[in-house]
């Protein structure tokens, strides 16, 4: 898969799954890492989405979700890696971003 290209205020990014898409009756889950361009810094996070709101297509198709998902973490991309750098330095562990009927983010029908 490709990586898509996020123009962040920090410079651009490349958005790619960092390991394959965990796929459950309820929700699928995709392991994301985000690279600066030039190197200098990575930051993973994981995004969790409910299959509820989902179209039959997006749902076979993580290349699909993660085309829907760049916009709306270039917009969120700031609050989002503070959480997910946080998370990893506080917490050793990613960061959890779940998408579902409460909080659709990108995923709203």
């Amino acid at each position: 898969m490709a990586a898509l290209r996020l123009n962040t205020p920090r410079g651009v990014y490349r958005l790619t799954l960092a390991a394959p898409a965990a796929v459950g009756a309820e929700q699928i889950s995709l392991t994301l890492s985000c690279e600066r361009a030039d190197g200098l810094e990575r930051v993973g996070f994981i995004c969790e989405i409910a299959r509820a709101g989902l179209d039959a297509v997006a749902t076979n198709d993580p290349a699909a979700l993660l085309a829907r998902l760049a916009p709306w973490l270039e917009r969120e991309f700031e609050r989002t890696r503070e959480a997910a750098l946080k998370s990893l330095r506080s917490e050793r562990t990613p960061l959890v971003v779940r998408f579902d009927r409460e909080f659709p983010g990108p995923f709203s029908s």
